[in-house]
């Protein structure tokens, strides 16, 4: 039973993440502060962590564009993209720290104004990952979680958000 249960639970949350996956984004783009959004978000991954696994520690800094004006965005859209990845960004620190005792994780945010562009980079220094999970990344179901702790729909929903939803 408790098998079925297990498994049953996974299923489920498989099949919202497909629905999560095929809606079309109802929310409306508005000017926003993506480095308070950036910032917001680092905290909130980190803390949600924190909550799961009390022994873990690590730092983390910003270094935002502070001349970036608002930009339009879906808010929620942007925030659900910037969670799932510093949430990797965290789980690759946790990971490596639980091999390494000698390891001091940390993980980095940035924003930069590239022309017409904005750019948000969210670095670690994490177990990295091989130049095959690199190629695999954004195709939906991939991960590299054990069984039960992902669904693989992460960074395919991300880079849906992200080159459909806001070019």
């Amino acid at each position: 039973l408790e098998k079925i249960s297990h498994h049953g639970s996974r299923a489920s949350g498989i099949v919202k993440g497909m629905l999560d996956h095929s809606r079309t984004s109802s929310g409306e783009k508005s000017p926003t502060d993506i480095n308070a959004l950036c910032d917001e978000y680092l905290r909130l991954s980190y803390h949600g962590l924190r909550a799961k696994d009390k022994s873990f520690n690590a730092a983390f800094e910003t270094d935002f564009d502070e001349s970036l004006p608002k930009i339009n965005v879906i808010p929620q859209d942007i925030g659900r993209v910037l969670l799932n990845v510093i949430n990797n960004a965290f789980q690759a620190c946790q990971e490596r720290g639980s091999r390494d005792k000698e390891y001091d994780p940390k993980v980095s945010i940035s924003t930069k104004q590239l022309n017409d562009k904005l750019e948000i980079r969210i670095k670690d220094n994490g177990i990295g990952m091989t130049q095959e999970t690199i190629d695999k990344v954004f195709q939906p179901f991939f991960t590299t979680k054990p069984t039960g702790q992902g669904t693989g729909l992460g960074m395919s929903i991300s880079y849906d958000i992200v080159t459909k939803g806001h070019g």
